[in-house]
């Protein structure tokens, strides 16, 4: 049993600031910056009861563990546990990738800032979607992920979107193919989205290109993908910058960065490949899906 703790949008708690500089001189810092520190201590007050509320819904003899969203890359999920993920919709998307079947159950403890996409259910549910996972009466989703393969074996696995491109902020510089079209482009990357990130990143891109594309749903076996403010040039073009793949279809970017391209999921940079000028990444639908709590 895993009850996911995220943090405050990345602040610090209230418990941290005290420990580091006394909770009355975080109040005189923020002060002379007309801020208080009430908001942050009623949201850490909030998701402390939160937590404590979807612990108590836990049946006693279970076993269970509570892990941290910076650690869910060392934690060993077993076959048979229910995931309960209490924070933001990122966070379901931030485990999805280190599973392999297990439901998850996406709880929402500030509804008022969280749209809910993933986190779906109030804290107080918990006990009654984990008694109907246990009767095997819970309704899941099958959530589409996508893949991204590099030549030399690396893999990885993201729920929302993929991105590749150039290590730093500069251009990226490579060969994008689909099918029998292929062309060099430079730009600031691509944006591969599943029908979960296409409420994210891809929905954005797709609104600033006034895109005719329609975008797939959270379990169509399809990706979209954008191509970000492509550049023409002599060496590079710009008709091959969006699209969708069905099923059995294959985007190929192959790296033309002498100083290295990247790959990463879901925003997370540090979890990311480097790719090698010559180096090639095929991505696809992923044959994972992630099993949501609907």
């Amino acid at each position: 049993m895993f009850p996911g703790a995220s943090s405050s949008n990345g602040r610090p708690s209230t418990s941290s600031w005290s420990r580091v500089t006394g909770r009355d001189q975080v109040r005189f810092f923020l002060a002379g910056r007309d801020q208080t520190v009430d908001d942050v201590e009623r949201r850490d007050e909030n998701q402390r009861r939160q937590r404590a509320l979807v612990l108590g819904a836990i049946p006693p003899p279970w076993r269970r563990a509570t892990v941290d969203r910076d650690d869910l890359d060392r934690f060993l999920f077993e076959p048979d546990d229910i995931v309960v993920a209490l924070g933001q919709d990122g966070l379901v998307a931030n485990v999805a990738k280190y599973l392999n079947g297990q439901p998850v159950i996406g709880l929402n403890p500030e509804p008022d800032r969280h749209p809910g996409v993933l986190v779906r259910h109030a804290p107080a549910a918990a006990g009654d979607l984990i008694r109907d996972l246990v009767r095997g009466t819970a309704s899941l989703q099958a959530r589409t992920m996508v893949e991204a393969t590099v030549d030399d074996g690396q893999r990885l696995l993201a729920l929302n979107d993929v991105f590749v491109g150039h290590v730093s902020h500069q251009s990226a510089r490579y060969e994008i193919r689909l099918g029998d079209r292929r062309e060099r482009q430079s730009s600031s990357g691509v944006v591969i989205s599943t029908g979960t990130g296409a409420t994210g990143w891809a929905a954005s891109l797709h609104r600033q290109r006034d895109s005719p594309l329609v975008l797939p749903g959270p379990e169509d076996r399809r990706l979209a993908f954008f191509v970000r403010e492509p550049w023409p040039s002599p060496a590079s073009a710009t008709e091959l910058t969006e699209g969708l793949l069905d099923a059995g279809a294959l985007l190929k970017i192959r790296c033309e960065n002498p100083d290295h391209g990247v790959i990463f999921g879901d925003g997370i940079e540090a979890d990311r490949i480097l790719l090698d000028w010559g180096q090639q990444v095929v991505i696809a639908p992923a044959a994972d899906t992630l099993s949501l709590v609907g």
